[in-house]
């Protein structure tokens, strides 16, 4: 059985999952992320990229 042959009969919730975040998970992480967003696009703008 081949990769190709096998992926129909695969659950549909284990091919929709791309390795991000759980459901689940809390409002820290969710901080944190956007933390780094802001964190990233002023060092951007201090290098003068934008």
């Amino acid at each position: 059985m081949t990769a190709h042959s096998a992926a129909p009969h695969a659950p549909a919730r284990n091919l929709a999952r791309t390795g991000g975040p759980k459901d689940g998970s809390s409002w820290l992480e969710h901080v944190l992320g956007w933390t780094l967003v802001v964190v990233v696009a002023m060092f951007v703008t201090q290098l003068g990229l934008i």
